[in-house]
Formats: structure tokens, sequence, C-alpha cells
């Protein structure tokens, strides 16, 4: 293709006269082939799903997933593992109940140096626990319906 333009080049240049400049000899093919610009690729994956998978009040198994988190939004309660990706999951059956309670961090917990100065004094930091009441509570302390 190369050299077939060249000729071309060539054999038209000198139908020109010589006092001439060409618009041919400035003539240049692409060297790569255009492609789409990087900010076209991608956002086609789909969403992560993250959030409650069982609600306040259903009835779980063991092992049942009952919510997904990126980070820790919720944490677990009575009766309600965190696995690797922080999923919190039900550790026997039961029903799902969801409360707020006071949280008090750890003195050298780093969340004490970003988050707690930067509140008002006085404030109190409520944070979202998941806790699964057990249907079975023979030879185990009875769990106060949590409301």
């Amino acid at each position: 293709m190369a050299a077939l333009a060249s000729l071309m080049l060539k054999s038209r240049a000198g139908l020109l006269v010589p006092g001439q400049s060409s618009l041919l000899e400035s003539l240049r093919f692409a060297s790569k082939k255009s492609g789409t610009s990087s900010k076209t690729k991608g956002g086609k994956s789909p969403g992560h799903r993250y959030g409650f998978k069982k609600q306040d009040g259903n009835f779980v198994h063991a092992g049942n997933i009952l919510a997904t988190q990126r980070l820790i939004r919720y944490h677990p309660g009575a009766h309600v593992g965190i696995g690797t990706n922080k999923t919190l999951f039900a550790l026997e059956d039961g029903y799902v109940r969801f409360t707020k309670e006071v949280y008090i961090p750890e003195p050298r917990n780093p969340e004490v140096n970003h988050i707690i100065t930067k509140l008002p004094k006085g404030a109190v930091l409520y944070k979202t626990f998941i806790n699964v009441i057990p249907i079975k509570q023979e030879g185990k302390f009875k769990l106060v319906d949590m409301v």
C-alpha cells in the first residue's frame, strides 16, 4: 500500500509545473488504526448488590446471609457472625432484630482520632447492630425482646 502510494505521488508530481508546490508531496497515511478513548471503556459491569438480605422480623436459618457490605456499616450483634468480606450471617435459627446502640470505641482505636475528635462535645454515637433471637432458649439466658 505504501509502495503504491509513493508511485502515485511520483507519477503525479511529474505532471505539475516545476514552479508549483504540490499538495500530494505532504500527504501522509495513518500509521496506527484509531481506537476508542479510555473514557468510553468500562462502566458496563453490574452493581455489587450490597445491603440487607433479610429484614427486621424475618425468620432465618443458621448460615443465612443477613447483610452484605463493603465497609462495616452494620455491626454483628447476638448470634450473628461476620465473614472475611464483612458479610453478616446468622449463627442460629431465629428471628432478625435490628437495634441502634450507643457506640463507645476503644481508647487506642484509630477511629477515635479521625471521628471522635471532630464531634461536638457531649455528642453520642449510635451504631446499627443486627441480632438474631433464637427459637430454642432452653438452658440459656432468655433474651429480652429487643425493640
